[in-house]
């Protein structure tokens, strides 16, 4: 009986030590105040925003409280790349390069190089994406453009306002099917694979440079 009263006793004490502290811990918790610090690469920006209007509440009266403003509305618009200006060399030698036809023109498509001319047929060595027969197609990324005389060479490519290359999609070709049949040394089974690529066909419909005169600065 003794021994019950003593262990009630000094469970009540524990309980009176233990959850005092517990309940000033979480007082003090509670009470102390959120310190926010800027991130070392946190950005502001820092120009005018338009501020928007926000709706009333229909019980209190009272405006809402607006989240934020359109800051796209007062950022200052991207500036587009400019060209850079024609040499003098190209200034004068451009309509000698121009009056001295037929040019052939270096085109890159798909980062392989054709040597084009008006008029020719050129089958790529694949199909080309997103494209149907009769589309028009403006290849602007050339190496050089010449003709028997003159040749403008492009560091790496040929400025793209002083030409105008065009090309037709005529259609696609299938080449026949292939079967190839392919075994490893000391197995008795034969793997047949077929294949049967198809190529784009394009027709040069359009090559001529421009003056230096008509280029925009």
């Amino acid at each position: 009986m003794l021994s019950s009263v003593v262990k009630r006793s000094v469970l009540d004490l524990r309980r009176s030590l233990i959850f005092p502290s517990i309940s000033h811990q979480l007082r003090r918790f509670d009470s102390t105040t959120p310190n926010v610090e800027d991130a070392p690469n946190h950005r502001v920006f820092e120009g005018p925003v338009e501020e928007i209007e926000s709706p009333t509440s229909p019980v209190t009266g009272e405006p809402f409280i607006s989240k934020g403003a359109r800051l796209g509305s007062s950022l200052p618009p991207i500036e587009q790349s400019s060209y850079t200006p024609l040499d003098d060399s190209v200034r004068t030698l451009l309509p000698l390069l121009r009056a001295q036809s037929p040019h052939y023109i270096t085109s890159l498509i798909h980062a392989r190089p054709y040597l084009l001319t008006a008029g020719d047929t050129l089958r790529l060595p694949f199909q080309m994406p997103g494209v149907i027969p009769g589309d028009v197609l403006r290849l602007n990324r050339a190496s050089n453009i010449g003709s028997r005389d003159f040749t403008l060479k492009g560091a790496p490519y040929v400025d793209e306002r002083l030409f105008e290359c065009r090309a037709r999609v005529m259609g696609v070709e299938a080449e026949p099917m292939r079967v190839k049949e392919k075994t490893k040394r000391r197995q008795r089974r034969v793997k047949t694979v077929r294949s049967k690529h198809r190529f784009t066909v394009l027709k040069i419909s359009e090559l001529k440079i421009h003056l230096p005169e008509g280029v925009e600065m």
